[in-house]
């Protein structure tokens, strides 16, 4: 069973309102990414010169990075309508079709989760996007019959965080890929600062850094760390957010120095005690947990790869020097966890 954790990078209610009250609207306003916003820039000056639709855009990573803020950013800079929808609620062909013709000239069709989308549903896109038509079979049985409708050029921006689980048939209709990544400590710093400033937070440099810093490299995360504090300082501080109001609310919320959290924690001590430091599969790990594998392979297993704690090798994952230091745990030979042939 999944515990709440307040540094995962998916989106929770607590989050819905705050986040999009500080999301920014303008490619503009949007912090970080600089290579990917560049080339967005370019394609929307363009797109706006030529006429017409921008061409389909794709942007697979982590998640918590502002694929779905970017995809609004794209209809705003176009001064077109956003329509958002996701790949798991779309289980067949006719859930897409009254979104697909309403769609006006230019609007933009975003769809997170796109690598969720069933087989029937991904196929029906096929036509809408290379040529802007759709067929739609009437009825069934014998008095079935196909009628063809055309739609207004539009563009669709998928989101998703598994890039290599779509098809290729799928993936090669996007004209525009981009690959979403982490963020650095003074780029998250950088939005806390945004952030505090739009909701007219007093907050210090120094706790803008200790909270960036376990940020995870995502500003979801970021934002609501930066939000708990408030609460803290507010609650038992002195109503400003300095840095003994951001330590105190990552002690409260189980985020040691590392930044990692108790279920980063139990993985970590997992693999060390019952699997003697790996190799062991993301399905047997998840097994002696009680979590789901995906779980652990999306809101776990980047940050402790990331930080070097953990590694994937070919016989499976193994915990690294650095992660046995981290949870203080020896080996039994007391040598280094890597053999020649997991490297």
């Amino acid at each position: 069973m999944a515990r709440k954790r307040i540094i995962t990078p998916e989106l929770t209610p607590d989050d819905q309102g705050g986040e999009l009250s500080v999301r920014p609207e303008q490619l503009s306003d949007y912090l970080g990414q600089p290579e990917l916003v560049e080339r967005l820039r370019i394609s929307l000056e363009a797109t706006k010169d030529r006429g017409g639709a921008l061409d389909h855009v794709l942007l697979h990573g982590p998640p918590g990075l502002g694929k779905t803020t970017l995809g609004r950013i794209i209809a705003n800079e176009l001064g077109t309508t956003p329509h958002t929808t996701s790949g798991p609620v779309l289980m067949q062909p006719k859930d897409l079709v009254g979104m697909l013709l309403k769609l006006q000239a230019g609007d933009v069709l975003f769809i997170d989760e796109i690598h969720r989308l069933p087989a029937p549903v991904e196929e029906f896109l096929y036509s809408a996007m290379e040529d802007f038509h759709v067929d739609v079979t009437i009825d069934s049985g014998l008095h079935a019959t196909t009628e063809s409708f055309k739609l207004q050029p539009f563009t669709l921006v998928g989101a998703t965080t598994r890039a290599g689980s779509l098809t290729s048939a799928l993936r090669s209709r996007f004209g525009l890929v981009h690959h979403m990544t982490l963020y650095d400590h003074e780029g998250l710093q950088a939005i806390l600062g945004g952030v505090a400033a739009r909701l007219k937070l007093n907050a210090t440099p120094e706790a803008l850094a200790e909270l960036a810093g376990k940020s995870r490299g995502t500003p979801r995360i970021a934002i609501r760390l930066l939000r708990r504090t408030d609460d803290w300082s507010r609650a038992r501080g002195s109503g400003a957010i300095d840095l003994e109001a951001a330590q105190a609310c990552l002690e409260l919320w189980g985020i040691d120095d590392a930044g990692t959290d108790e279920l980063d924690r139990r993985y970590l001590t997992t693999l060390a005690e019952t699997y003697r430091g790996g190799p062991a599969g993301v399905e047997a790990l998840a097994a002696t947990i009680g979590e789901e594998a995906r779980t652990l392979e999306d809101l776990v297993e980047p940050f402790l790869l990331q930080e070097g704690l953990v590694a994937r090798t070919r016989s499976g994952r193994r915990l690294t020097d650095a992660g046995a230091h981290q949870i203080g745990w020896t080996p039994p030979d007391a040598q280094s966890l890597f053999g020649e042939d997991d490297r």
